[in-house]
């Protein structure tokens, strides 16, 4: 019993490290950080008001991630974990610990966290598909109000939360895994989904970081991001579009980058057109937002404006599609701009485009 036990265990600390060195993989061991200093790679933001929080590595005792070998032996060992020291009592104070050196689109993040202190709240949470602290995904979970919920800030607004009641004691270490693929979000507490699946397309990829409310006191240790290699916001689109309309001959998206003149294709249908130049015309259609249209052998063209939130052109999107008879400009630009209003509603900024 005690050798397949054994075996059991020494398997687990093999899949473990196997996973480590998996390329589409972050691990944060805390452990290796300098205790009293922040960890290196991130960055301290805080959303609302009041200055950034005081992120720190800390000493604590933490339970092993391994099973233990026998009954009622469930081990705890002292070492380096990530802590939010600040006690703000701010209503609106939210620090955030963002890792700024990655972004990240479709992933899986794993942490434990434990709720120390906080006489206002007593909060931990995961912000994601972060942009900036007015355009961000987070998730938290309160030991004082006994809630798990799901919230999006975009442009500032915070949203109404989606939530679920459930206690989350104090002093003792909990995980939570956030699971992101396309528009679709899940979460778990405690290895139990603790959220209905959510479908949000606000935000397509962003940063991700630990995120804490007010006078709380938090612990993280243990966090595992695993991620899919990003796709540009531009290039998502063009095959997230074409999927949902199997009819179309060909899709392009074309942009001036910081710093050039002239418009690039920066997303296809076909991978080696990417970085090549764009078509002149589609410059008027970027600066003034001008449509352009071309009838040739069978096949109909229409360029025009990708508008931001604010309604601004910031690229030209090309649709291909086959003519028919009695196919007019009037009605093939009928049909090209359902394509690209089916695109605009992910597009918050230029910049977005080339994340």
């Amino acid at each position: 019993m005690l050798g397949a036990m054994f075996v059991r265990a020494v398997l687990s600390v093999f899949l473990l490290v196997a996973l480590t060195v998996s390329g589409d993989q972050l691990d944060f061991d805390f452990n290796r950080d300098k205790v009293g200093e922040p960890p290196p790679g991130f960055e301290s933001l805080i959303g609302g008001q009041g200055s950034p929080g005081d992120w720190r590595v800390v000493l604590d005792e933490v339970p092993s991630l391994l099973a233990p070998l026998t009954p009622g032996g469930d081990r705890k060992f002292k070492k380096g974990v990530l802590a939010q020291l600040d006690k703000n009592p701010t209503d609106e104070h939210f620090p955030m610990l963002i890792y700024h050196k990655e972004e990240f689109a479709d992933f899986k993040i794993t942490t434990r966290f434990k709720l120390v202190s906080g006489e206002k709240e007593r909060m931990a949470g995961i912000a994601f598909r972060f942009q900036d602290t007015n355009n961000y995904y987070y998730i938290r979970a309160s030991g004082l109000g006994s809630t798990f919920n799901f919230f999006k800030v975009i442009d500032g607004q915070r949203s109404v939360p989606i939530s679920h009641q459930i206690e989350i004691p104090s002093d003792q270490w909990h995980e939570v895994s956030i699971e992101c693929k396309g528009t679709k979000i899940q979460a778990w507490l405690n290895g139990q989904e603790a959220l209905p699946p959510l479908d949000d397309r606000s935000l397509s990829s962003g940063k991700i970081g630990f995120w804490t409310k007010s006078d709380s006191v938090v612990y993280f240790t243990d966090t595992r991001i695993q991620f899919e290699p990003r796709v540009s916001l531009a290039q998502s689109l063009v095959e997230q579009t074409l999927t949902l309309y199997e009819r179309l001959l060909g899709l392009k998206i074309a942009a001036i980058k910081e710093g050039e003149e002239a418009p690039v294709v920066i997303a296809s249908d076909l991978p080696e057109e990417v970085g090549t130049p764009a078509w002149k015309e589609e410059a008027g259609v970027i600066h003034a937002g001008e449509i352009y249209y071309l009838k040739k052998q069978g096949k109909v063209t229409v360029s025009m404006p990708l508008r931001d939130r604010n309604g601004i052109p910031v690229a030209a999107v090309r649709v291909v599609m086959k003519s028919f008879a009695g196919q007019t400009e009037k009605n093939a630009i009928a049909r090209a701009l359902i394509v690209v209003k089916s695109m605009e509603p992910r597009v918050l900024s230029g910049k977005d485009l080339m994340r």
